[in-house]
């Protein structure tokens, strides 16, 4: 019998016969997994299985192959969040990103640290600034995870490190200002927190750096397919754009 015993995030909960649920969790070593919770539609665990909850997770399956039951004890809730639009939205996205575009029982270990920061500036970040910054680079870190990482640490064209101030969008990678002349149009801006130390960028930065990242995840990751999921983000970025305004 396969069994595991871990601390995940809740990513997705979908429905499963008449009142049972499949969850799907991020752990810290085994990755993303999967379980059957008996009555996980039940008014006592619809509070557990929040997307973006902190569980004690415990899978047991008969064979590797089967579909493993779960069972899920409560560490850390959400649930304070649910008053706030903006900060449900972006734990609608970070975990349904995640659910939708990870390979199941594969570790990514900086992953789960990454998407365990993010939920955590969501629920203590004085202002959205702060949470969408970390929110940004999580996707930058899960495109790298996933293969499709940006060269954000030298020009590509003069291999220089200084005056990094636009990314190719055909390449994904730095371009400096003077290497960009005549061409600033048709790149996006690099706000500097994506390749530096810039702790406290602006909201308006921060945009630019969705707009980076979210223009690599639907080219080399969605590929034009989970549009639903591509509009969950749309929502999020838009409802930004208008704190910014």
């Amino acid at each position: 019998m396969a069994s595991l015993t871990a601390d995940a995030i809740v990513c997705a909960v979908r429905a499963h016969g008449e009142h049972g649920a499949i969850l799907r969790a991020l752990t810290q070593e085994a990755g993303l997994v999967a379980g059957y919770v008996r009555g996980g539609r039940s008014r006592r665990l619809r509070p557990i299985l929040m997307p973006g909850n902190l569980v004690a997770l415990e899978l047991r399956s008969r064979t590797e192959e089967q579909l493993a039951g779960a069972t899920a004890e409560l560490l850390a809730s959400r649930a304070p969040l649910l008053a706030e639009p903006l900060a449900v939205a972006a734990i609608d996205w970070v975990t349904s990103l995640t659910a939708a575009t990870l390979p199941e029982s594969q570790p990514y270990p900086a992953l789960y640290r990454a998407l365990s920061a993010v939920l955590e500036a969501i629920g203590v970040a004085a202002s959205a600034r702060q949470w969408a910054a970390a929110l940004a680079r999580y996707e930058l870190l899960l495109l790298a995870e996933l293969g499709f990482g940006l060269n954000l640490e030298e020009c590509v064209a003069t291999g220089s490190r200084d005056d990094l101030a636009f990314v190719s969008p055909k390449t994904g990678a730095a371009v400096s200002g003077a290497a960009a002349a005549g061409y600033e149009a048709r790149m996006f801006p690099l706000p500097a927190f994506l390749h530096g130390a810039d702790a406290s960028p602006s909201l308006a930065e921060v945009l630019d750096g969705l707009t980076i990242t979210g223009h690599f995840l639907d080219r080399d990751v969605l590929d034009g397919r989970n549009r639903d999921l591509a509009g969950v983000r749309e929502r999020l970025v838009g409802r930004l754009g208008r704190a910014v305004a």
